[in-house]
């Protein structure tokens, strides 16, 4: 591993700010096993975050749902599958889950994902079948099926599934550890002037995954953008060597292009593993209790994620953004589990 990716500050930044019902969180490796369902749509920086879940100890993949998105269900759902023979996920349920948004018209992100969803490198054919249940009906299965307090949902894609799930089993709300979602941002929007594109894509589910009761934590743009692979780190990945390694490294060399065409970034953010990382290790972000909301009816800011920083938050806030990233620390737990995945057979 790239020692540089080690350094500037392991214990630098701050555990992250209580909130009501908030699970008790640590800032090193070496605690408990956090049980996650990551909700995807492969996606190149869903890849990474699908790479990252598997080859860290500290997260246990229990479910992999899949959402429209960067591409239609059915793209992102291959996608998914051939990621997992390209990391040797096995032993983990993956289940399709919704085609289209609650209430607006398909939209997806070709433009920097590519016709495919994940362009860039030969896709393997996937050798493994999609559970036979939707992925709303999974998600609900496994928050019911064990312990309250011990499921983290990681949605990285629309929030579609998850609203769905929590209107069918309102239950789930009060059972998840907490959601832990790529999405949104309080400063800055990519896909209009002030709108993320997870979350504008389909406003009305991230408006009711928002507004529910769960611990919630918000890892958008304002993050997101720092997280950078630059030459640097994808030179401390292609050191890795291994097949899985060499899959990230296309997938990057794709998406450096398309966002260069597409927004102008000299290298292109990897958002999705940030949400994962905070789950691994919650001081890779700085993060701040405050009310969140989704906009609906704003004629320019329609899917606006709309961050109250008045101090002090209520004391029953279930909400709270990152503001901060440790990109070195970021980049080497992304290292680190390519190292643990080695070269699958």
């Amino acid at each position: 591993m790239d020692a540089g990716l080690l350094d500037a500050g392991w214990d630098s930044l701050e555990a992250p700010n209580p909130c009501h019902r908030w699970p008790e969180r640590h800032g090193s490796l070496e605690r408990m096993t956090t049980r996650i369902i990551l909700d995807c749509d492969p996606g190149h920086d869903d890849a990474v975050a699908l790479l990252l879940a598997h080859g860290n100890p500290s997260v246990e993949l229990v479910a992999i749902t899949t959402v429209y998105g960067n591409q239609s269900i059915d793209k992102v759902t291959r996608n998914a599958l051939s990621i997992a023979r390209v990391a040797g996920i096995t032993g983990v349920p993956f289940a399709r889950g919704a085609h289209r948004p609650l209430v607006r018209k398909l939209e997806t992100a070709a433009s920097i994902h590519g016709e495919s969803g994940l362009d860039g490198p030969e896709l393997p054919e996937p050798d493994i079948r999609l559970d036979p249940r939707h992925a709303v009906d999974l998600i609900i299965d496994t928050i019911m099926d064990n312990e309250p307090g011990t499921i983290t949902l990681v949605p990285t894609g629309a929030l579609t599934n998850l609203a769905l799930a929590v209107r069918k089993e309102p239950r789930i709300a009060e059972r998840v550890r907490e959601v832990v979602l790529m999405g949104g941002g309080y400063a800055v929007g990519n896909w209009s002037a002030t709108s993320e594109f997870n979350i504008v894509i389909d406003p009305e589910a991230a408006h009711i995954v928002f507004n529910e009761r769960w611990p919630l934590t918000m890892v958008g743009l304002d993050v997101t953008h720092q997280a950078l692979a630059t030459p640097e780190v994808l030179a401390a990945i292609a050191a890795v060597g291994t097949a899985p390694a060499r899959f990230v490294g296309e997938l990057m060399d794709f998406f450096a292009h398309a966002y260069r065409d597409a927004q102008g970034f000299d290298h292109p953010p990897v958002h999705d593993p940030c949400a994962v990382a905070y789950v691994i290790d919650p001081t890779v972000l700085t993060v701040q209790k405050v009310p969140l909301d989704v906009e609906l009816t704003g004629t320019l800011t329609v899917g606006m994620t709309v961050a109250d920083f008045r101090s002090p938050a209520p004391a029953d806030c279930t909400t709270q953004v990152a503001t901060a990233l440790d990109a070195p620390k970021f980049w080497a737990l992304v290292v680190d589990a390519l190292e643990r995945i080695g070269d699958p057979a």
